[in-house]
């Protein structure tokens, strides 16, 4: 096969970065692969590295006062494409999926679009039932939940499957922490970033109801960009601005990850799967997610991790007192959840299955049955998509000043 993947972040890229890299690396070693992504993304320098994928920059313009840069980028990309004739052109955001629907204009014969719904953002009105209809052909959602809110869009024309994204177990596996001065403390963090939505500002509201000594036992690291003006104003109220640390951006996240005890990802809008806990997990962390969207189908509660609802402070602060009175049950769980990991996240399954996607689509044949996941049922979780198909929306969280009497009582050592 010949594969054209295709992304419009300009930066970071987030979980659509590690999503088109490790299929981009992994298929690239039994078919022709390549990928366009703007010239600044660390997509394209990430691609650039990898022996034998082809790497385009590409622009991906976006909005009415950039026609003109749209229309050379239009050009651009239909050029690329009449040159080398692909089979399949993997899209993964609006804005790459509008630019190869007018780019591919046309064009015969036209490659098959496949779309990878990597959010829980509505995709509803004209625009969607037209591209649905006239520009996409397949489209892959990353968990069940996903799966079953395309099935209320037009998008369902277009027979959703879930492939739910895999990690390189060999890379992501469990390694020694650094020593650490005082082992009491107990090592919570995250490589999910700092978005509002990733809900990490939720631990502030949860380490508040906890006496002050548990508090001063705890650390908080989150990577990432660095957190906004916002985001830090509300740390300085809270009086947690010590347990909390952000290393920022990191190009490996393994060393970070190694020092902790567990993970966490606690988001309340616009998440899916999350590679970041997945990642953790098959370093041998359990986590704690919230019970939104497709992130409890990543933990089996109580064996390799704690599932609490969203803006759920006091579950919250629970799931940290325990971990705190019991480490080895967190160090149990962590064990669980390698083999967690082991058993459902690999690469190989990843691969595999979203070859095999592309593989029916080319020969026409029809879509498998796609079966729930390996997580909780939906309505186990209390995440029920609204009337219109898509997920619940919750706002930022409130976070109450801490009296002054808790306070944390030392400063923490800074490694950070």
């Amino acid at each position: 096969m010949k594969l054209l993947y295709t992304n419009f972040h300009s930066g970071s890229g987030g979980g659509h970065t590690t999503y088109i890299r490790e299929l981009a690396r992994g298929l690239s070693v039994r078919h022709e692969v390549h990928v366009a992504a703007p010239e600044e993304s660390r997509l394209l320098r990430e691609a650039r590295e990898i022996p034998g994928l082809h790497a385009f920059a590409q622009p991906y313009p976006n909005g009415l006062r950039l026609r003109p840069a749209r229309r050379r980028a239009c050009a651009r990309l239909r050029a690329y494409l009449e040159e080398h004739r692909f089979d399949i052109v993997h899209v993964n955001g609006s804005a790459d999926h509008r630019l190869v629907i007018a780019a591919l204009r046309g064009l015969q014969p036209r490659p098959l679009v496949v779309l990878t719904k990597h959010n829980t953002k509505p995709m509803r009105g004209l625009q969607h039932a037209w591209r649905a209809r006239f520009g996409t052909d397949k489209v892959i959602a990353v968990c069940e939940f996903v799966r079953r809110q395309l099935s209320h869009t037009p998008y369902r024309r277009c027979q959703p499957e879930t492939v739910y994204n895999g990690v390189d177990t060999a890379f992501y596996s469990p390694a020694e922490p650094a020593d650490r001065a005082d082992a009491r403390q107990l090592w919570i963090g995250s490589n999910a970033g700092t978005a509002d939505y990733k809900g990490w500002t939720d631990l502030m509201a949860a380490l508040a109801l906890l006496t002050p000594d548990e508090r001063d036992r705890i650390q908080v690291v989150i990577a990432g960009h660095p957190p906004s003006a916002a985001q830090r104003e509300m740390l300085a109220r809270s009086g947690l601005q010590d347990r909390f640390h952000f290393p920022g951006l990191l190009d490996d996240v393994r060393p970070m990850i190694a020092r902790l005890d567990a993970g966490f990802v606690l988001s309340h809008d616009i998440e899916t799967i999350s590679f970041a806990c997945r990642e953790m997990m098959a370093m041998g962390k359990p986590v704690m997610v919230t019970d939104y969207a497709g992130l409890p189908e990543n933990i089996r509660p109580g064996t390799d991790g704690w599932i609490v609802p969203v803006h759920g402070h006091a579950a919250m602060a629970a799931a940290l007192r325990d971990m705190l009175n019991d480490r080895e049950d967190v160090l149990r769980r962590g064990k669980a959840a390698r083999d967690h990991a082991l058993a459902e996240f690999g690469i190989g399954t990843f691969l595999d299955h979203t070859e095999a996607v592309y593989a029916r689509l080319l020969a026409g044949a029809p879509s498998l049955d796609s079966e729930p996941g390996p997580g909780q049922d939906l309505a186990s979780t209390g995440r029920l998509l609204g009337e219109d198909g898509h997920p619940r929306r919750h706002g930022p969280m409130q976070m109450p000043d801490m009296p002054a009497s808790s306070q944390p009582a030392a400063d923490p050592p800074s490694v950070w």
